[in-house]
C-alpha cells in the first residue's frame, strides 16, 4: 500500500519506491492496458521481424538497412525498458520497485531515447548523401562507418545520461517513497528529493534542449540539402522518386518528435493547464508509440523489406 507522508516527514534513502501508474484515474487505468498492451506487442513483433529480415537476407545488409536495424533494436529495447512495468502497474495497481532498479530504469529510458534521436539524425545524413551524391554514396557510406556511428551514438548516450542517476544518488533524504508516475522518470524522482535540486533541474533542461535541439537542427539541415538536390533534378518523375526514398524516414521523424515535443511543452509550460494524469499519459505515449509505428511505416513503405516479408510468409504458408 502506498505511503502517505506526514508533514515535515522524510525518509532516509529508501530501499524501494512505489510506482502508482497514472494518479487520479483509480481503477479506470486498468483499461489503459488495452492501449499500451497492443503497442508493446506491435513493437515486439514488428521490430523483431525487421531485425530477423535484415539478419537473414544478405541483400539487406547494406548501410541504409543496417541503420534501420539499429533503429529497430533501439525501439525494441526502449519499449521493453518501460512496457512490462507499466502494464503491471496499470493492471495490478501500485507496485514497489527497488531503489537501484529505479535508477537503472531511469538511465536506460533516457539513454535509449537519446540513441533513437541520434539514429534518426544518422538516417537523415544517409539520405542526404544518397540523394545529393548518389555516385559517391558507396564510398562515403559503408557498413564499417555505420558500425562506428552506432557505437559513437551508444557511447554518447551513456556519457550524457549517466549524470541523471548519479545526481539523484547523491541525495540521502526523500519526502516520500511514492512516485506519482508509471516509470522512474528523472524529474518524477527528483520531485521527492529533500535538498537543493537546482543541478538536476538545470542538467535535465540543458540535456533536453542540447540533444533534441542539435539532432533536430542536423535533420533539418540534411533535408535542406536533400530538397536542394531534388529541385535540381530535370524531371518531375525523378524528383518524386527521390523524395519517395525519404518519405518513410520523414514519417518516423514525425512519429518520434511530435509526441515528444508536445509532452515536453506540457511538462515545462502547461503544468497549470494540462492535468498531471494527461501529462503522464502523453509521456508514455511518447515512449511507446514510435516503437510500435516505426516497423509498420518501414514495412509498408520500403519495397525491399515489404517484398522480403511477403516472401517469408508466402513460403511458410506454402509449407502447410
Amino acid at each position: 500500500m502506498a505511503e502517505t507522508p506526514q508533514p515535515n516527514s522524510t525518509f532516509l534513502c529508501p530501499t524501494f519506491f512505489i510506482l502508482t501508474g497514472i494518479p487520479g484515474l483509480g481503477g479506470v487505468q486498468a483499461w489503459l492496458t488495452l492501449v499500451f498492451g497492443p503497442m508493446y506487442v506491435l513493437a515486439l513483433l514488428g521490430n523483431g521481424a525487421l531485425l530477423a529480415v535484415v539478419w537473414i537476407d544478405s541483400t539487406l545488409q547494406q548501410p541504409m538497412f543496417l541503420l534501420l536495424a539499429t533503429l529497430a533494436a533501439t525501439d525494441l529495447s526502449l519499449a521493453t525498458s518501460i512496457a512490462p512495468g507499466l502494464l503491471a502497474v496499470l493492471w495490478l495497481g501500485p507496485r514497489p520497485v527497488p531503489y537501484a532498479a529505479c535508477l537503472v530504469q531511469m538511465f536506460f529510458v533516457h539513454a535509449l531515447t537519446a540513441v533513437e534521436s541520434g539514429v534518426l539524425l544518422a538516417m537523415a545524413c544517409d539520405r542526404a548523401v544518397a540523394v545529393g551524391r548518389p555516385l559517391h554514396y558507396p564510398i562515403l557510406v559503408t557498413k564499417t562507418r555505420v558500425g562506428y556511428a552506432a557505437l559513437a551514438l551508444a557511447l554518447k548516450a551513456v556519457a550524457i545520461v549517466v549524470p541523471f542517476p548519479l545526481l539523484v544518488a547523491r541525495f540521502q533524504h526523500f519526502r516520500a517513497k511514492t512516485i506519482g508516475h508509471a516509470y522512474c522518470a528523472h524529474m518524477a524522482v527528483v520531485e521527492l528529493v529533500v535538498g537543493n535540486t537546482r543541478a538536476n533541474n538545470l542538467y535535465g533542461l540543458a540535456l533536453s534542449l542540447a540533444v533534441s535541439g542539435v539532432d533536430i537542427l542536423g535533420i533539418t539541415s540534411s533535408y535542406g540539402l536533400i530538397a536542394h538536390a531534388v529541385l535540381r533534378l530535370p524531371t518531375q518523375e525523378a524528383r518524386a522518386k527521390a523524395f519517395g526514398t525519404c518519405s518513410s524516414h520523414i514519417c518516423v521523424i514525425l512519429a518520434f518528435y511530435v509526441p515528444g515535443l508536445f509532452s515536453y511543452l506540457t511538462h515545462r509550460f502547461g503544468r497549470h493547464t494540462v492535468p498531471k494524469p494527461m501529462h503522464i499519459f502523453l509521456s508514455n505515449i511518447y515512449l511507446l508509440l514510435p516503437p510500435a509505428l516505426n516497423p509498420l511505416i518501414y514495412g509498408a513503405r520500403t519495397k525491399q523489406i515489404r517484398d522480403r516479408l511477403l516472401e517469408t510468409f508466402t513460403f511458410r504458408k506454402s509449407q502447410f
